[in-house]
């Protein structure tokens, strides 16, 4: 027999199976939120994964696509590679678990989430967050859960919990809160410029509710949860640090790590590695640990010097942002380009124009979502760090960056309407020593203001990090973290916006959570930093240019009544071929009417606006045509003014003088000037040439 837990939810019920299906994972759990199905599960390796120094934990987001009554495009019928939502959404129930996991624990742990059924009234995405907590909170695999989490949407300034997909998608806020039974864990959002108080107020409503499902989770656990299995500690002996100590005094390693370059920094601690291995030659046990206890030794001074000190190992001030520089058009011919340096970090954003019908279709559990027009890709290539690897194509931490600037940069973007184009920016990181993805946002700013997008105001990013001490009290934010400090600190807090609002957080930490006082300091803090950001940016370029670049498409938008667009597009694309050959030009044109031509050469791309309003225009009396002869006749002469669409000129039409043939005076291919007459009794568009002059 296999039980059912159940619980109101914002307004539905959320219910939970455990012991009916995936009785051989650790734990697993059969998620129902409304209609909306997916599998929870939680698994592990019985012993750790020799030779690594990291928790190897995977979680996997699988949207089958049966869930929403579809069938996989193309000719594989079958799901493939993860969408960029699944790898997005694997990222967000990853983050806020990882630290909740021992720190010395290193079996193989799976996270997998299988979505079966979609109600649009409730997302998926939130189904599988609680799921993937739920599952590992009633297995064996030590965890200390259970967490929750919750979405918080807005619509006319109102707060909106769980909201349904299409709230989702057209409100001003997507936050995604993560929490345990104390403190704040894990924050993910997108906004249209959300003042600091309202997105504060939105996290602490969101952990409210978390609350309420944590005490739901509790009640589960207690009922059927599996006692946790013992492990193999991989610590560091307090031995090895104590030795360590001796041949490396503090004072030695603090020297080692206090500096603002990193390439020194790496070679002071490469020297005192091999003192270390000389001195340790004869105990291959604590070899084997040596590069996990030389971590943890220059962690813990990092952390000394920051917490008691109040040193950084730059020597900046807590709050002091590093020396920042920005250009644009460094890149010759693309369509827009900007480089941001931050300290040793260094982006260069490129922008790329293109017609809408290049846009990116989307093949996802959203039946609305099929095509985005704004795409943004980052890449983070080895030498940017001075590493040397081959390059694999972009990864999970790639794709989440790129996610991130994308959605930063989206609440500025013009309408299809305003700016009828589709947007690349691709944000290629020279170098990296602390929050690249927040670089990436100020060059894509100012990337797509050199290119002539007509954003409504330009969005800058900065990142705070995090020193905890023994007590909740024992705490120091600092401004602008450097590689070193995210790497030893306790947090990594993203924030990018306008001067006006918010448009994008993301939230990482190492510990157990945040207090709301360490929440709503790295927010003030990171607003106070992109104040000066903003200065740096603006003496690049201030606003968008006028106009888009010379080597970009140029758009054209024209509107026409939509019962005309058979018309335009001809028997199987016949008409709309025509025009394209002829005038070397792109045309794309949407339901409503709107016609879009796009094309480097002004005269070609006029022409094609030109008979694109003839084939729309209901023919009058008196319009003046030009066009070429397409066929002769006895009794006259076939003129084509646009593709496909023909007239006839009789013989009596031509000219002023009486000719006999019409091959005395036209000929096959000639161009020439028509008025129309209307039409004839067969309804056939009568022209005349003789009576040009007259019209």
């Amino acid at each position: 027999m296999y039980k059912t837990f159940t619980m109101d939810l914002a307004g539905r019920t959320l219910s939970v199976d455990i012991g009916r299906v995936g009785k051989q994972a650790n734990g697993c759990c059969f998620m129902h939120y409304g209609e909306t199905t997916v599998l929870s599960t939680a698994t592990a390796s019985d012993k750790p994964r020799d030779g690594i120094d990291f928790f190897p934990l995977s979680v996997e987001y699988e949207e089958k696509l049966y869930s929403v009554g579809k069938i996989p495009g193309g000719f594989n019928k079958r799901e493939g590679k993860a969408s960029e939502n699944s790898v997005l959404t694997s990222r967000v129930i990853d983050r806020p678990m990882r630290p909740l996991f021992p720190k010395d624990y290193r079996n193989d742990v799976t996270l997998n989430n299988m979505v079966m059924s979609v109600d649009p009234e409730c997302r998926p995405e939130l189904t599988a967050m609680l799921g993937s907590a739920l599952a590992t909170s009633i297995s064996d695999i030590p965890f200390d859960g259970p967490c929750a989490t919750t979405q918080i949407g807005m619509e006319n300034g109102e707060l909106i919990i769980n909201p349904n997909q299409e709230q989702w998608k057209n409100g001003d806020l997507n936050l995604t809160v993560a929490s345990t039974s104390e403190k704040v864990i894990m924050i993910e959002a997108g906004a249209n410029e959300i003042s600091d108080d309202k997105m504060i107020e939105a996290i602490y409503k969101a952990h409210e509710i978390n609350q309420t499902i944590i005490e739901f989770m509790k009640k589960i656990v207690d009922e059927v949860g599996k006692e946790k299995h013992e492990y193999t500690s991989c610590a560091v002996p307090e031995e090895l640090f104590a030795a360590m100590k001796e041949i490396v005094p503090p004072s030695e390693m603090e020297v080692a790590v206090f500096t603002d370059e990193k390439q020194v920094r790496e070679e002071n601690i490469r020297v005192i590695r091999a003192k270390l291995e000389e001195a340790f030659a004869d105990k291959e046990e604590w070899l084997a640990v040596l590069g996990e206890a030389l971590y943890q030794y220059q962690k813990k001074t990092v952390r000394k010097m920051i917490l008691k000190d109040h040193k950084r190992p730059d020597g900046r001030e807590i709050a002091q942002v590093r020396p920042l520089a920005a250009e644009v058009d460094i890149v010759p011919r693309v369509h827009g380009s900007a480089m941001f340096t931050r300290g040793q970090t260094q982006i260069c954003t490129i922008t790329t124009l293109a017609p809408l019908s290049e846009s990116q279709r989307v093949d996802g559990l959203d039946a609305n979502e099929t095509t985005k027009r704004y795409m943004h890709h980052y890449n983070f290539p080895s030498y940017s760090v001075g590493e040397t690897k081959p390059s694999r194509g972009p990864g999970r931490r790639e794709i989440g960056h790129g996610a991130l600037a994308e959605k930063a940069l989206i609440p500025v973007l013009p309408t299809e309407e305003e700016f009828p184009y589709a947007i690349r920016t691709v944000s290629e990181t020279f170098e990296s020593n602390g929050s690249t993805s927040q670089a990436s946002i100020c060059a894509s700013s100012m990337s797509l203001m050199a290119a002539g997008v007509p954003i409504k105001k330009p969005v800058s990013g900065i990142s705070c990090g995090l020193v905890t001490g023994d007590t909740d009290d024992d705490y120091i934010v600092l401004t602008d973290i450097q590689g070193l400090e995210d790497f030893f600190g306790d947090m990594d807090f993203k924030v990018a916006g306008t001067k006006d609002g918010i448009t994008a957080i993301q939230m990482d930490i190492k510990i157990h959570g945040l207090t709301r006082p360490i929440v709503e300091e790295a927010i003030t803090k990171t607003r106070q930093a992109r104040e000066t950001i903003f200065g740096v940016m603006a003496s690049a370029i201030d606003k968008p240019r006028t106009e888009v670049g010379k080597y970009a498409p140029k758009i054209v938008q024209i509107k026409i009544n939509p019962e005309k667009i058979g018309d335009v597009v001809g028997q199987r694309g016949k008409t709309i071929n025509a025009i394209i050959e002829q005038t070397g030009i792109k045309m794309d044109i949407t339901d409503d009417g709107a016609v879009s031509i796009c094309g480097t050469d002004k005269a070609m791309m006029d022409k094609a606006i030109e008979i694109v309003k003839i084939i729309t225009t209901d023919f009058q009396e008196g319009q003046i045509f030009k066009g070429k002869v397409i066929s002769m006749k006895d009794f006259g002469a076939f003129i084509e003014f646009a593709p496909g669409k023909e007239g006839m000129v009789h013989i009596s039409k031509i000219s002023k003088d009486r000719i006999n043939h019409v091959e005395d005076v036209l000929t096959l291919g000639q161009e020439v000037t028509v008025v129309c007459l209307g039409k004839d009794k067969m309804g056939r568009i009568s022209f005349s040439m003789k009576d040009v002059a007259q019209a």
